[in-house]
């Protein structure tokens, strides 16, 4: 797995340990942490570890779990609005009032080195489609996942935590006529996973 490191200005393969260490609780900060996580924790990186520094009392709205409250150790990989660490988040300071959701899905559709010029409203359009479209498929005869997908998406986020490309993935298997709606139930929730953007969550509701 790889990651911009701003220290040498490379996209530098990650050591084997790894900890994250969120420094700052904004929280476009915390859903690029808790994406790192779960990638990490896919690519089988044994142990990760992430700590931060102060508590976060909207973490789990965003779908990111409690997180210890520790001080950085020497080794870590700190996710922060600072231009001084080694993986760098922007994030513009004006007030949000979307779900926080809808905020996690407009954060993975740019890259997390680019500035925070996001477009929510398509965000949550995108959301309640796709909550739409996986409770409807989920009436579906079931299907095994499509690997081809699965392996395209996870090498996008393997590879800097690419998420737009990872997410320019899901768009296509949902417009794909030859992946049965079964298949792309599984699919889907496999790459949710690592996305948690609760696409699950209609399932069985009128």
């Amino acid at each position: 797995m790889k990651l911009y490191d701003h220290r040498t200005g490379q996209v530098e393969e990650l050591p084997r340990r790894l900890h994250i260490h969120v420094p700052s609780g904004a929280s476009r900060v915390l859903v690029v942490a808790d994406l790192l996580r779960r990638v990490a924790q896919r690519a089988k990186h044994r142990p990760v570890t992430v700590t931060r520094a102060a508590a976060v009392p909207v973490a789990s709205a965003f779908n990111v779990p409690d997180l210890e409250i520790a001080a950085a150790p020497p080794d870590a990989i700190e996710v922060s609005p600072a231009s001084d660490t080694s993986l760098v988040v922007h994030e513009a300071t004006r007030e949000r009032t979307a779900d926080p959701l809808t905020m996690r899905l407009a954060w993975l559709r740019i890259h997390h080195l680019a500035p925070d010029n996001v477009d929510p409203h398509k965000a949550e359009s995108d959301l309640a489609s796709w909550r739409r479209l996986v409770a409807d498929w989920a009436t579906a005869p079931g299907r095994p996942l499509n690997r081809e997908y699965v392996a395209e998406a996870e090498t996008a986020l393997a590879n800097d935590l690419d998420s737009p490309t990872a997410l320019a993935v899901l768009d296509r298997l949902i417009a794909d006529p030859d992946v049965q709606p079964g298949a792309k139930l599984e699919t889907v929730i496999h790459l949710d996973m690592l996305l948690a953007l609760d696409l699950v969550r209609d399932i069985g509701r009128t």
